[in-house]
């Protein structure tokens, strides 16, 4: 009996280990994917688009599709490629981190210049409603995927970046959370973008009672704000996300005047107010950041648009030839 009791209660330790476990997976998930903020908050608000002019009957399985491609991106290539690299390659997820921050700085800033300019078409999205559906869905989907893989490996670096130096095993399960939960928040939140107009107007025609009716008409009346404000947020983000991630590589590369003087700057700022030095603190180094990334995404525009973009077609043209 004494035997059965102490092996019950070798059990129970190790279920009690296994837990902590699993906590600490899920608990480092959420602190890693909070990080990525900028990116999560600009895939939401970039995915919409691609379902724009289909049929509503193919809106949900378009947004589908491009989720189950994302998952793929992150659990079938990314998560081995970053553990691979923090086993082998260590000391290059800082400059992978800084050029994933550099990229959403240009990406930010890019979205604020052509509300100066006209916006150019990119090639490789299809907008010509009139061809055959079919392949127009291919089309979308798969630009939407390729899309994903930019956003999805600036994610997947940023949570790796987070995870404290432990085993393999455990950064694996810690990733695979963060890109499965993330997948899920982003596309479901999708998901609900894409039929609320559809969710209204049904309210809006169909409701029995008044308030029923009201409530739908507002949702539609209002979708085009909030996709707007969605944007405002995504690009505020990724510019505040983006900045902080290049001050702290520079930091971390032993360049850290300006992430001191930023510090600086908000302790000062902070000292003002008595009630609320720990909001105007990180208030003050998230505009700073902002700042500091839009003026890095603006000079990264001329420097992408004029070439690396010429290169990069050329070469994908060489390569199409071949």
């Amino acid at each position: 009996m004494s035997g059965l009791l102490a092996l019950l209660d070798d059990v129970a330790g190790i279920a009690k280990v296994a837990a902590a476990s699993v906590d600490d997976v899920f608990g480092q998930a959420a602190k890693a994917g909070a990080k990525a903020a900028g990116a999560v908050i600009d895939d939401a608000a970039v995915t919409p688009k691609y379902v724009h002019g289909f049929q509503p009957a193919r809106e949900i399985p378009i947004v589908w599709r491009i989720a189950r491609g994302s998952l793929k991106n992150k659990l079938l290539f990314l998560l081995p490629v970053g553990l691979l690299l923090s086993t082998f390659l260590p000391w290059i997820i800082t400059p992978l981190l800084m050029l994933g921050g550099a990229y959403l700085c240009f990406e930010g800033a890019e979205k604020i210049a052509h509300l100066f300019a006209p916006h150019h078409k990119d090639a490789d999205e299809p907008s010509d409603l009139t061809q055959d559906p079919a392949h127009l869905e291919e089309a979308k989907v798969a630009g939407a995927i390729k899309t994903d893989f930019i956003l999805s490996a600036e994610i997947m670096t940023i949570a790796l970046a987070q995870i404290p130096e432990s085993n393999i095993w455990f950064e694996a399960a810690t990733l695979a959370v963060v890109a499965i939960g993330i997948t899920v928040l982003v596309y479901g939140s999708v998901a609900l973008i894409v039929k609320a107009d559809d969710f209204g107007l049904l309210l809006a025609q169909k409701g029995r009672l008044s308030p029923t009716r009201a409530l739908g008409r507002g949702i539609v009346k209002t979708m085009p704000t909030f996709m707007t404000l969605l944007m405002i947020v995504g690009t505020a983000a990724m510019l505040w996300v983006g900045g902080s991630i290049v001050i702290h590589g520079l930091e971390e590369l032993g360049a850290g005047w300006l992430g001191h003087t930023i510090h600086d700057l908000a302790v000062a700022a902070a000292h003002i107010f008595d009630r609320a030095e720990g909001f105007v603190e990180w208030a003050v180094t998230a505009t700073l950041d902002g700042i500091f990334g839009l003026a890095l995404g603006l000079l990264l525009i001329p420097i992408a648009t004029k070439g690396i973009v010429p290169l990069w077609q050329r070469f994908r043209g060489s390569s199409t030839s071949a």
